[in-house]
């Protein structure tokens, strides 16, 4: 028997073993999330009746719940098979759902434009840290739709995104050309590199703020302006008026009230209400020069952790 199919599976994902397994096809659900909105007859019993020797299925170990292979599974059951072969995964179901995404990109039966945008939609609300390209290539949409699709969801609004080559990098580069320049003004012969460092940007970037100072121009290009623009009205948007109303919610609810990692969570929600935007903005003016650079580094410190729980929460396997 040829393992090129468990070859091309396990080339897309390093949580898949490739060891294949035959388990009871009784013993199997379907997927929790569906990718598509039905399934094909015709396919399943064209898959039934083929002689080849179809690829196993892959399953999530955890829920037994199928994450690629529907069609091939129900065609084992049209023949009346009682078994068959899969390839077990672990993962949360969120990263499983973009497994199943990838998997059939690979070999399934391809996703309509609107289903391949339902799944964009789930990833960048399971993973917003992820690059509109990361998401583009993991789905087969162009990144401009995926861009699309991020600006009229608020969850898309991260401060870093992963790009397709596992690097992470700034969703938004104005901060770091600002500081970059406040850098600059203090220190002219600093070094490309060492105001790259402090500013937490690329060389390039650092030498594109330096070139761009000494024609005159502002650091902060004419385009990041323009964004700059709309922020207050959207920062003013994601400051959510009903938090202080939600936390008291949470306040009452006997699994956090009554259990020590409970009372903790609420004391750290609690300390973290946001404020107004003038009120940040009040905060950030009188903050002293001598301590800024350290207040930054706490800030995002505390925000990464903020964001990490999200991220937690979020990828629970909920099935």
């Amino acid at each position: 028997m040829s393992n090129s199919g468990d070859e091309e599976i396990t080339s897309i994902s390093p949580k898949i073993t490739g060891k294949r397994e035959r388990v009871s096809i009784g013993s199997l659900l379907p997927p929790s999330k569906l990718l598509r909105s039905g399934e094909s007859t015709e396919h399943i019993r064209a898959l039934a009746e083929t002689e080849e020797t179809l690829p196993p299925i892959v399953v999530h170990r955890e829920t037994r719940r199928v994450i690629d292979g529907m069609h091939r599974l129900r065609a084992a059951r049209f023949r009346g098979d009682e078994l068959i072969e899969v390839v077990f995964v672990d993962g949360s179901s969120a990263d499983v759902f973009v497994l199943a995404v990838e998997l059939n990109r690979a070999h399934g039966l391809p996703l309509t434009m609107a289903e391949r945008k339902s799944a964009a939609a789930r990833i960048m609300d399971s993973h917003p840290h992820w690059s509109d390209r990361k998401i583009a290539r993991t789905t087969g949409l162009a990144a401009s739709t995926i861009a699309s699709l991020r600006s009229s969801s608020i969850s898309g609004t991260v401060e870093r995104r992963t790009g397709q080559d596992g690097r992470i990098r700034p969703n938004d580069g104005t901060g770091g050309r600002q500081r970059a320049s406040d850098l600059l003004a203090q220190n002219p012969n600093a070094s490309v590199r060492e105001v790259a460092k402090i500013a937490r940007i690329s060389v390039g970037t650092a030498s594109d703020v330096r070139a761009r100072l000494r024609r005159g121009e502002p650091a902060v290009t004419a385009r990041q302006q323009a964004v700059l623009k709309l922020r207050p009205a959207a920062a003013t948007q994601r400051t959510s008026p009903d938090y202080g109303r939600v936390l008291q919610s949470l306040r009452k609810d006997p699994s956090l009230r009554f259990t020590d990692v409970g009372r903790r969570l609420l004391r750290l929600l609690d300390g973290a209400a946001p404020g107004s935007v003038e009120q940040i903005a009040q905060i950030a003016d009188s903050v002293p020069e001598h301590c800024r650079i350290v207040v930054v580094d706490m800030a995002r410190e505390c925000a990464a952790a903020w964001q990490h729980l999200a991220d937690q929460l979020a990828g629970r396997d909920t099935a």
